[in-house]
């Protein structure tokens, strides 16, 4: 049952979802496209022009994730330590600067240790993020502010594969082959958006000169006392969270969810673009981008959605295990289908499974982490679930060789969302047996 809230709260949430989410949205709607930018470039261009064969570009699409991984958690300690307006700019201006020079890249060399350096640049960003909106909203309404934020995600294709494709399309200009221009076409704007992020972003709601004086004391007094009603197990202490068994069973449980997110981003262009040869149907490129865009927008709404259910109920293990069970069947049937438009159906319904399930996952790990805690358990659940990002897109294209289709990669992803599927119910199932438990002594008392 819902608590009433009250006219403070209400307002001050309310000017919260919209004075930071739009930004840091924003934010990551340009961070998503940067690092999916080469899934565009590969089928119009790039993989010609450098001789990529499909593990090759799977290698650079996910050495990525190396560099990413290696600097998450330093990187979020780093943000904690230093605050979110400086971090979140620094991280922004300098993955924007190595995003640029993909406009240059000559080599299938030089395409590995640009990726290499872009996850480099990017490390700690989204975790930041998360960690940084959910430093401003009390727990009930941490799920709705999750949301509305990770919309930016699919609205990264929506709206970038179209733009990326006129992008594309605009070849020779300045001298550039098409997928030159786009890679300089959506790297130049997180620059700017990192310059602005410096001067527009507030650190904690006691520095909120857009909040006025009786919702900065709400939120201020909201966000200490949930801090101080944790109970032990919700440790300060960054080391204990790096050995809590929950956070490494909800990096299993991230790993296959973004293991579904990147073979899918990285590989479905290329899906698309063996339509011709698979159904003899023929696409120009804008349309290509446009047939991209479909299932993300759907997946748009069933996120809000199903979020806004997550919160209204509560967000109970179910809200993540039934979309991972969803995309675990539908993105290995999707390759089954007769026509493009069945299998750009089945793609959305994973895409919607995804996208439903990311949001609501990530408001479970503030439950049992504050402070520096937080910043860790977040860091390495999300690096964790990154090494999906380097093995998802090298695996698909190392079995798509070996097997000549994308029927077998496919079976992979869904085996492994549905791994995530069954750890998060059990994980429901043994918080409910310690919430029993707990009960049970407090009436024995």
């Amino acid at each position: 049952m819902e608590t009433p809230q009250s006219a403070v709260e209400r307002s001050a949430i309310r000017k919260v979802a919209m004075r930071l989410v739009p930004f840091v949205g924003l934010m990551f709607f340009i961070n998503f496209l940067d690092r999916t930018a080469i899934s565009f470039a590969g089928p119009n261009g790039m993989s010609r022009d450098l001789a990529l064969t499909a593990a090759q570009f799977g290698f650079a699409a996910g050495v990525f994730f190396i560099g990413y991984v290696l600097l998450e958690i330093p990187s979020n300690l780093a943000l904690h330590k230093y605050g979110a307006r400086r971090w979140l700019a620094r991280i922004m201006v300098t993955w924007g600067i190595v995003a640029l020079l993909f406009t240059w890249v000559s080599s299938v060399e030089g395409l590995y240790v640009l990726r290499f350096l872009l996850g480099v640049a990017e490390a700690g960003f989204f975790p930041g993020a998360i960690l940084y909106l959910s430093l401003w909203v009390p727990a009930r309404h941490r799920s709705h502010i999750l949301a509305l934020f990770y919309l930016a995600q699919p609205l990264t294709i929506v709206i970038g594969a179209p733009m990326a494709a006129l992008l594309i399309e605009a070849h020779g200009l300045f001298g550039l082959e098409g997928w030159r221009v786009m890679f300089a076409g959506v790297a130049l704007p997180a620059i700017a958006v990192g310059v602005m992020a410096w001067f527009y972003l507030a650190d904690r709601p006691a520095d909120a000169k857009w909040l006025d004086e009786a919702e900065r004391k709400w939120l201020t007094a909201a966000l200490q006392a949930e801090q101080g009603n944790k109970r032990v197990e919700h440790v300060a202490h960054a080391g204990a969270a790096l050995k809590n068994p929950r956070v490494w069973l909800l990096a299993l449980v991230y790993f296959g969810l973004i293991y579904g997110l990147y073979a899918l981003a990285f590989f479905l262009p290329t899906i698309i673009g063996g339509f011709e040869a698979q159904f003899g149907s023929k696409f120009n490129v804008f349309q290509k981008g446009l047939i991209t865009a479909i299932p993300y927008l759907p997946a748009a709404i069933a996120l809000f959605l199903w979020s806004r259910d997550a919160t209204r109920r509560g967000v109970r293990s179910w809200h993540v295990g039934l979309p991972a069970l969803l995309g675990a069947i539908s993105i290995p049937a999707a390759l089954y289908m007769q026509s493009p438009a069945t299998t750009v159906l089945a793609i959305t319904v994973t895409a919607c499974a995804i996208f439903s399930a990311l949001p609501t996952f990530w408001s479970i790990p503030a439950r049992f982490l504050s402070g520096a805690a937080a910043a860790a358990g977040i860091a390495l659940i999300n690096t964790v679930g990154n090494a999906a990002g380097f093995m998802a897109p090298f695996i698909t294209g190392a079995i798509k060789d070996a097997t000549g289709n994308y029927q077998a990669p496919m079976f992979v992803v869904g085996a492994l969302m549905a791994v995530s599927a069954a750890v998060i119910f059990a994980i429901g199932a043994g918080a409910r047996e310690e919430a029993a438990e707990l009960q049970a002594r407090v009436i024995a008392e």
